[in-house]
Parts: structure tokens; C-alpha cells; sequence
């Protein structure tokens, strides 16, 4: 084990599960929508693709780096 947990944005400190439940009360399904419910992601964005992941499989905390590649932006 890695030892390693992410389990939210860093800039704003808004964890995972909280975007979680705001998306799922919401019916946000992309990280543009979620961000017009809450702040987060408006400044470094390493956050973005955890919370795509996130929206995608219901996950909130990850073991492992998740990058753009891994989780890319629809469109």
C-alpha cells in the first residue's frame, strides 16, 4: 500500500465526498455543472480529473495519481 489518499480539492479544500453529494442532489454529471453548485477546481485543477473519475464510478478518495489522461474532459 502507498500510503497515499486524495480525497479532495486542494485549493479549496472541498473533499470529494462533498462534491459528491452536492452532485448527486444536483444531478451534476460534468465538472462545469458541478462547479455552478459548488467552488472547486478554479485554480491549479489537479482536482479535475479525480472528480470526473468521481462522477464516473462514485469514488471519493483515490490511492493513486489520476491525471487528464487517465480521466479525460468530454468534448
Amino acid at each position: 500500500m502507498s500510503g497515499l489518499r486524495i480525497d479532495r480539492c486542494l485549493c479549496f479544500g472541498v473533499s470529494f465526498a462533498e462534491l459528491k453529494r452536492t452532485a448527486d442532489a444536483t444531478g451534476a454529471d460534468t465538472v462545469e455543472v458541478l462547479q455552478q453548485h459548488r467552488l472547486f477546481g478554479q485554480r491549479c485543477r489537479l482536482c479535475h480529473p479525480y472528480v470526473r473519475r468521481m462522477l464516473r464510478t462514485g469514488a471519493t478518495v483515490f490511492d493513486e495519481i489520476v491525471t487528464d489522461a487517465d480521466e479525460p474532459a468530454e468534448g
